[in-house]
């Protein structure tokens, strides 16, 4: 059978190229222009990589369009609904769910990963009281090769499945201990009996001098909200973990890296977003001079939690999210109830405007994870700690295909030079007096 091929065509030189096509066994077509370059001259120009498959993956599958999200071919509200987080992690990991003899052997392996070296723990200390958790998270992470070198050779696929095992189960420890920093409260050491859910909330909230106890219903609503954000196919800090693994980098200074390219604003904080913007809003009369403001081109006023880059539908794993929030509201009390109100009387107008659906502006994972979040008691610092919590299993797992992918190369995207033709040297004596670009007010401390 004939190869497929696309055909670009040069008007300025008429010459032509044939570039093989691919299919996935979903969503659409790659046309292969990794021979662009070496037989034409001419690079793609893709800002963003909006147009560009950097990888082949098997993990997960976004259809933006249709609404869809599968990991490893299962849909996400089928694992929200039924899975646990570890269930998730074994099967982002190995690529099947597993049987109960699979299941209790990985959740065993996790639970007796969860202990930091105690030498880990002075790291906390070199840390301002204020310091936010995100910027203690980047360092600590990183800090684990320093710890656990033992299982840095990364050619060595038995290296790379203990690394894994250790960053999923040591994040948790990480995270609680970084809050407990910041509250001044004692460290909390892991409870190997509980559930990964479980003992994430007993070292977040116990105290030597109390019994804590936890709430069935906070506790699956923390695991939904961990599997609803394990991972999410080749976004932002997915691709930077996938980068910084092509170097041949540790996995604790990949997942670093991970962690910080989540830390924009951009990506990892929408939740803690949308919570000040519920905040501000102090009855239902307000909404609907607020979505006129949403709705005013000169008004750079924005609705925080809808729409998405990448769906053009309803997130589903906002559908899920949605009949979380309303049992977690209700088992907890009316608390967060106007706030939760008032949320859902801003879906509902958001939803029947024609300006919000004719742009595909529907409730995101953000505008429900927040609530859920603030509801059990995380404070908005930690919204993204829980994030990278999350996410880590995604990280890890597309680290670990990457490495066993036989066409891995380095990263290397190239570029559309635009600065200075090349230029003539002067000596400092011929160049005149120019004006200064460092002002003393601009001189650092």
């Amino acid at each position: 059978m004939r190869k497929k091929t696309a055909t670009l065509i040069d008007n300025e030189t008429g010459k032509k190229y044939e570039l093989p096509i691919h299919h996935g066994t979903m969503g659409p077509r790659a046309i292969d222009v990794s021979r662009l370059y070496a037989d034409s001259g001419m690079l793609l120009l893709a800002p963003g990589f909006l147009s560009t498959a950097a990888c082949r993956s098997a993990i997960t599958y976004i259809d933006g369009g249709k609404g869809i999200l599968l990991y490893r071919g299962y849909p996400i509200k089928e694992l929200a609904e039924q899975s646990n987080y570890l269930e998730t992690c074994y099967l982002l990991l190995n690529g099947k769910l597993p049987s109960k003899k699979e299941m209790a052997a990985f959740t065993d392996i996790i639970s007796h990963h969860t202990l930091v070296h105690e030498g880990l723990k002075g790291f906390y200390n070199g840390f301002r009281r204020d310091a936010h958790p995100m910027a203690i998270m980047v360092g600590v992470v990183g800090a684990l090769a320093a710890f656990y070198h033992d299982s840095t050779d990364i050619t060595k696929a038995k290296h790379r499945i203990i690394s894994a095992h250790r960053l999923i189960a040591k994040m948790p420890t990480i995270a609680a201990f970084s809050y407990k920093y910041a509250t001044g409260q004692p460290f909390i050491y892991p409870d190997n009996s509980l559930s990964y859910s479980d003992n994430f909330l007993h070292m977040m909230f116990a105290v030597p001098c109390e019994k804590y106890e936890i709430n069935p219903v906070t506790s699956r609503a923390l695991d939904m909200v961990l599997i609803l954000h394990a991972d999410h196919e080749q976004n932002a800090s997915t691709s930077t973990v996938r980068i910084a693994g092509s170097s041949g980098a540790n996995p604790f200074a990949c997942i670093s890296s991970g962690i910080a390219a989540l830390w924009g604003p951009a990506h990892g904080g929408a939740n803690e977003a949308v919570i000040r913007m519920l905040e501000s809003i102090t009855s239902k009369k307000q909404i609907p001079k607020i979505v006129a403001r949403a709705k005013d081109p000169k008004d750079s006023y924005r609705l925080m939690g809808f729409g998405h880059r990448v769906y053009k539908n309803y997130d589903p794993r906002a559908t899920v999210l949605r009949e979380m929030c309303h049992k977690v509201l209700e088992e907890l009390g009316a608390g967060d109830q106007k706030m939760f109100e008032i949320a859902l009387e801003l879906e509902r107008i958001a939803r029947e405007d024609p300006y919000f659906l004719e742009k595909n502006l529907y409730p995101n994972v953000d505008f429900y994870s927040g609530m859920i979040l603030k509801a059990i008691g995380i404070p908005l610092n930690m919204y993204t700690v829980i994030f990278a919590m999350a996410r880590t299993v995604g990280w890890v797992a597309h680290w670990m295909e990457m490495m066993s992918d036989p066409d891995l190369r380095i990263s290397r995207p190239r570029q559309l030079f635009t600065g200075q033709l090349p230029m003539e040297y002067r000596s400092i004596e011929s160049r005149g007096d120019g004006k200064s670009c460092l002002f003393p007010e601009d001189r650092p401390e």
